[in-house]
């Protein structure tokens, strides 16, 4: 089961990808001082979950219609060569 869509274009700034995995860990730091260290567990395991996705194994694909685009638009700029 996949929580984090890579390809979504929000994660492609690395800045993003950072702050979602600091605010996650620095929850975790802000709730193991609190009173219920449940939580913490809980933050700090979406925290490593986050940098795995995010950070470690990013590698977002480019969509189909825009690899599929892609390439009639470089065909069409052969074709004044060719009638030279």
């Amino acid at each position: 089961m996949q929580l984090i869509d890579p390809n979504h274009p929000i994660y492609k700034p690395l800045w993003v990808r950072l702050l979602i995995v600091g605010i996650c860990f620095g929850w975790a730091i802000v709730e193991a001082f609190g009173p219920q260290p449940f939580w913490a567990v809980i933050a700090g395991a979406l925290g490593i979950y986050s940098a795995y996705m995010l950070l470690l194994t990013f590698n977002p694909q480019a969509p189909k219609a825009e690899a599929e685009g892609a390439a009639p638009a470089d065909e069409t700029e052969k074709a004044p060569e060719e009638e030279k």
